[in-house]
C-alpha cells in the first residue's frame, strides 16, 4: 500500500492551523507587501532586499510545517515519498526566490508584470536582443518548473492530511471558535496562492478530490472532523473569492493576453502595475 490509515482520537490542530496561516501570510503574502511599503533607496539593487530575506525563512519554514501536517496526519506516506517531496519544495521555493529577486529589481527599473516578456517595452530595447530568451528560461524556472516542485508536493500533503480527517458520525465534532476565525484568513491565502501561483489547476482538481473524498466517505458512515470541515471550508471560501476576482477581471483586454487560453485567473502583481502603479521609465 502507498499509505497506512492510523486512528487517532480527533481533536483541532490550533497551533499547526495558526502556524500554517501565520507563516504564509508574514513570509509568503508579505514580501509584495513589505516591496511596496519600504523605499528602494534603502536596498541596493546588487543586495538582497527585505523581500528576500522574507523569502529565505519562507523556504526555511515552509518545508517544517509540511512535515508537520504530516506528523499530526492519520495517513502516513513511506519515508523515501517524504523526503523526496520536502526536497522538491526546498528546491521550487528556491528556485522561484531567485527568480523572484531578478523580477523585483527589474520593476524597478521600468519593467511591467502585465505584459509578456516580449512585449516589454524594457525588453524591446535590449540587446543583444537574444538576452530575452534567457528571460524566458528564468521565467519558465519560476513559473512552470519551480511552482511545480513547490505547490504539487504542498497540495498532495493537504489532501493526504484531509483524508484522514474522518470519523465514525457518533464522534462527528463542530468547528470551534478558533476555526472560524482562522478561517477566512486561509481561505484569503488559498485565493493568493491560486491567482498570484497560477495554481488554479492543481487547486481545482484537489478541491474535488476533497469533495469526492468526503461522499465516499459518508457511504461507509465516516464524515469529516473539525480539520476536516476547516479545509473544506478553506478550499469553498477560496473558491468563492478566486470567482469573484475572475469576474471583476473579465473583460480586462490587456491582462487576457497576458493570460491568454481557457483558463484565465490574473495575478494580482500583474493587475497592480497595470491599474495602481505609475509606471516608471527606464
Amino acid at each position: 500500500m502507498i499509505f497506512s490509515l492510523v486512528l487517532t482520537k480527533p481533536r483541532f490542530h490550533l497551533d499547526l492551523w495558526i502556524a500554517f496561516t501565520v507563516q504564509n501570510w508574514l513570509l509568503d503574502v508579505g514580501r509584495p507587501v513589505v516591496m511596496l511599503l519600504l523605499p528602494v533607496e534603502w536596498f541596493p539593487l546588487s543586495r538582497p532586499c527585505a523581500a528576500e530575506y522574507l523569502h529565505i525563512l519562507y523556504n526555511i519554514t515552509t518545508p517544517l510545517i509540511l512535515l508537520k501536517l504530516l506528523e499530526r496526519s492519520p495517513r502516513t506516506l513511506p519515508s523515501l515519498v517524504v523526503h523526496l517531496g520536502i526536497i522538491a519544495v526546498v528546491m521550487g521555493t528556491s528556485l522561484h526566490m531567485v527568480v523572484d529577486t531578478i523580477t523585483l529589481r527589474l520593476l524597478q527599473v521600468g519593467y511591467q508584470l502585465h505584459l509578456s516578456i516580449r512585449e516589454n517595452p524594457l525588453m524591446t530595447n535590449l540587446k543583444p536582443s537574444s538576452l530575452i530568451d534567457a528571460f524566458e528560461l528564468l521565467h519558465y524556472y519560476d513559473d512552470t518548473l519551480g511552482h511545480l516542485m513547490w505547490y504539487v508536493p504542498l497540495f498532495l500533503v493537504l489532501f493526504l492530511f484531509f483524508s484522514g480527517c474522518f470519523y465514525h458520525k457518533k464522534q462527528e465534532k463542530m468547528m470551534p471558535p478558533a476555526a472560524w476565525m482562522l478561517l477566512l484568513p486561509n481561505a484569503a491565502y488559498y485565493w493568493y496562492l491560486v491567482t498570484e501561483g497560477q495554481t488554479f489547476i492543481l487547486f481545482i482538481f484537489t478541491f474535488f478530490a476533497m469533495t469526492a473524498t468526503v461522499m465516499h466517505q459518508r457511504r461507509r458512515g465516516l464524515v469529516p472532523n473539525s480539520n476536516g470541515l476547516f479545509m473544506l471550508y478553506s478550499f469553498s471560501a477560496a473558491l468563492f473569492l478566486v470567482a469573484i476576482w475572475v469576474i471583476c477581471l473579465w473583460n480586462d483586454s490587456i491582462l487576457r493576453r497576458k493570460h491568454p487560453g481557457l483558463i484565465y485567473v490574473p495575478q494580482p502583481r500583474a493587475v497592480y502595475t497595470l491599474h495602481l502603479r505609475t509606471n516608471t521609465q527606464t
